[in-house]
C-alpha cells in the first residue's frame, strides 16, 4: 500500500463510502481505485487527484497533503546513481534487496532521517 493509498482508503472508510461508491464518482473502475489503493498502481494523474479531492471535498491543508502523498506514492521506483558516490549506490542496491525484510519501525525511522537531513540540507 502506498502513502497515498492508505489515506485514501482512510477518508473513504471514515466517511463510510464503498469502493464501488466512490469508484463511480470518479468514472474510474472500483478495480483501479482498488490497485491505487494497494499499491499496484502509480499515482494517479493531476485530472484524477483534482476530482478525488473534490469528490471528498476537502481544503487546504488535507488538499495539499493528498497531493503530497501523490508525490511519494510511486510504488515503483527507478533510482539512477550513475555520478553519485560508491556509497549511494551502494545503499540503493541494499534498499533494493533487504527492503521487504524491514520492520515498519525500522522503516519509518529511515524515512524519517532522510526527511530530517534533507531539511537540514536546504
Amino acid at each position: 500500500m502506498t502513502p497515498l493509498g492508505a489515506k485514501l482508503r482512510a477518508l473513504r472508510e471514515a466517511r463510510g463510502i464503498s469502493l464501488k461508491e466512490m469508484a463511480a464518482a470518479l468514472n474510474v473502475s472500483s478495480a483501479y481505485l482498488s490497485a491505487l489503493e494497494h499499491g499496484r498502481r502509480g499515482k494517479p494523474t493531476g485530472f484524477l487527484l483534482h476530482r478525488i479531492i473534490a469528490f471528498f471535498n476537502v481544503i487546504w491543508d488535507e488538499a495539499e497533503e493528498l497531493q503530497r502523498l501523490a508525490e511519494i506514492s510511486d510504488p515503483k521506483v527507478t533510482i539512477d546513481t550513475g555520478g553519485l558516490t560508491p556509497e549511494a549506490t551502494e545503499l540503493t542496491n541494499r534498499l533494493r534487496d533487504n527492503i521487504d525484510r524491514l520492520e515498519p519501525e525500522d522503516l519509518r525511522f529511515l524515512r524519517d532521517e532522510l526527511v530530517k537531513r534533507s531539511a537540514r540540507k536546504r
